[in-house]
């Protein structure tokens, strides 16, 4: 496991969009410092009660999901009554507000403190109730119920954020993602044939097979230009300049001819990098162990593999579930005892509901994003269909926990990102016992079984059922694919992204131990909008410029009317989850 020890932190609130900025009636007032506290943490007793029921296998609401929840009442003058319930106040991120106004129905909304690092929300009583806001030793009072109630216009407005408060909260609404013509046809064949599966399976094995392959010529004597020694080399039995198809400006250097296995630094975004390999090219102290992989096979050993690093000293990330994907209620693999049709789904529930999944980042965080790149499977193949894991723990499948919130359930034994209220990231296999890590944990994405695990080849990376390594339904494994490793480091690990045009998980797993990592874990596989990855640079105009890791996958941005592009998961809400890096404050200008 590694780990990384440092304060997250968040910008004041600005507006990235003028569009998200509405009229909202709001009321504040400065009072004395000192008299309001933030939500606290249930008490043990609480916990324990909460704890139980949220394990009980039934059917369920999002909020029982919800361990560390804790809620505060009050009741107006005119008898409407007040809920405020922080969704885990350690995270002290998202909250949801219920008004119940007499002889009215309780409407539920879904707020998100902007600075959630800074901001302390309380409910204040007495005869005029309001969210107390507590920030730098000042108090603030807002009512976004009162007057012309924002919070109806607000959520009437469909937009997937709103500021209310004066910028304190944004309001989140359910809203619709973007999809590709790609997804769309196989949502369409999985959702309205009997054997759609198949017939998308059998596309990927034949169509699709080997479709974004790139295998760059190696070059001999031209100058490789100016690497960032500092992060070391690969473990590679020689180090060839090869051309790269990235899209990137790099530091001293050019990715037309990029030597194998180094580091070159990106112009405009510091502490990000980017290498390339081949893996034919690893050294054979590592290719020739046996019993931890599978051999290569010529077409994989030859295909490109592009890799950024970030150096995660200089960045928070965090991770958004998409509007649609993955979904809460049952993968269709398990079988038999992995699967329970007296509840919507493994974990009870069936939607997210009341929560709303935005599919892209909050105005403010736009203002310091340097990188997004594309989650896990969706729902449907986040499960096991085979081995012992199909069988027990309703088929785990596989858990997501995002501001605190948990959405699904972590499992045991399946490979975990995760990332802890106070900065701290890592990846490992979950166990039972790291459940004592929960209230701590702010995000956190499972993705099948380990690629890398203790700096070697995870035990299941030869099993195609086992290790639920997706492909063809004859055990076809090379595609398309994408993962992320940790690599330590003298001061911050460096999180790696690696894009494979095409490979095995064997390939995969051998990468990443040539380039040090001592985890890495699978994300997702098959098309570019599946392993999309771009970073952000500051513009001229005040806005930011979008560079993505192959020019194939500027075609997955959506188009403006003028033909420019507008950046998935920061431009517009996207049906698929996705992580993100924020530049840490005081450090976007560097």
């Amino acid at each position: 496991m590694t780990c990384l020890f440092r304060k997250a932190s968040h910008s004041t609130a600005r507006w990235a969009a003028s569009a998200l900025v509405v009229a909202l009636s709001f009321a504040s007032a400065t009072m004395t410092a000192g008299a309001a506290k933030a939500i606290e943490r249930p008490g043990a007793v609480q916990l324990a009660q909460q704890n139980a029921a949220a394990r009980e296998v039934r059917r369920k609401s999002m909020l029982e999901l919800q361990v560390f929840r804790n809620a505060q009442t009050a009741r107006m003058a005119d008898g409407t009554a007040l809920r405020l319930t922080s969704i885990k106040p350690s995270s002290n991120a998202w909250f949801l507000l219920e008004v119940t106004r007499p002889g009215r129905d309780t409407q539920t909304y879904h707020l998100e403190n902007t600075a959630p690092h800074r901001r302390q929300v309380d409910l204040g009583k007495g005869p005029g109730p309001a969210l107390v806001l507590t920030e730098g030793g000042q108090e603030n009072l807002c009512r976004p119920w009162a007057g012309q109630d924002a919070l109806s216009a607000a959520q009437a407005d469909g937009l997937p954020f709103v500021p209310i408060c004066d910028g304190a909260f944004y309001l989140r609404n359910p809203v619709r993602g973007a999809r590709t013509n790609l997804e769309r046809s196989a949502e369409f064949l999985r959702d309205n044939l009997a054997f759609g599966e198949s017939v998308v399976g059998f596309v990927k094995s034949t169509l699709y097979k080997d479709k974004y392959l790139e295998s760059g010529e190696l070059i001999e004597g031209v100058d490789r230009g100016r690497t960032a020694s500092s992060l070391g080399q690969a473990a590679l039995r020689e180090h060839p300049v090869m051309y790269t198809t990235m899209t990137f400006n790099l530091r001293g250097g050019s990715t037309e001819r990029m030597e194998m296995g180094s580091w070159y630094a990106i112009e405009g975004a510091p502490g990000i990098y980017a290498s390339a390999l081949q893996p034919r090219m690893i050294h054979p102290d590592l290719l020739n162990r046996k019993g931890e992989a599978n051999w290569l096979d010529a077409i994989e050993g030859r295909a490109d593999v592009y890799l950024v690093g970030f150096d995660m000293g200089r960045f928070d990330i965090g991770f958004e579930l998409g509007t649609e994907h993955p979904r809460l209620d049952w993968s269709s693999r398990p079988s038999g005892a992995g699967r329970n049709p007296s509840i919507p789904g493994p974990d009870g529930v069936a939607s997210p509901a009341p929560l709303a999944m935005s599919g892209m980042i909050n105005p403010t965080q736009a203002q310091r994003v340097a990188a997004t790149f594309t989650g896990g499977f969706k729902r449907d193949h986040g499960a096991f269909r085979f081995g012992p894991k199909a069988n027990y723990n309703h088929g785990h499948h596989y858990g997501f926990i995002v501001h605190g919130a948990v959405l699904s359930t972590l499992q045991p034994d399946l490979a975990t990102f995760y990332v802890l209220d106070d900065g701290r990231i890592g990846m490992k296999t979950w166990d039972e016992t790291d459940n004592a890590m929960l209230g701590d944990i702010r995000f956190a994405r499972q993705n099948g079984v380990a690629l890398i695990e203790n700096g070697i080849p995870g035990p299941l990376v030869t099993s195609w059922g086992g290790g639920n390594w997706s492909g063809s339904a004859k055990a076809e494994l090379r595609t398309l694919r994408a993962g992320a490793c940790l690599k330590p480091g003298d001061d911050n690990p460096l999180l790696i992204y690696a894009w494979f045009s095409t490979a095995t998980p064997s390939a995969m797993a051998r990468t990443f131990q040539a380039y040090g990592c001592d985890y890495a874990m699978l994300l997702d596989m098959n098309a570019l909008e599946h392993t999309y990855m771009a970073l952000y640079t500051p513009s001229d105009e005040g806005g930011i410029n979008t560079r993505h890791l192959v020019s194939g996958m500027a075609n997955v941005d959506a188009r403006r009317r003028d033909g420019s592009r507008v950046p998935r998961f920061v431009g517009y809400p996207d049906n698929r989850d996705f992580f993100y890096l924020l530049r840490k404050e005081g450090r976007q200008a560097e």
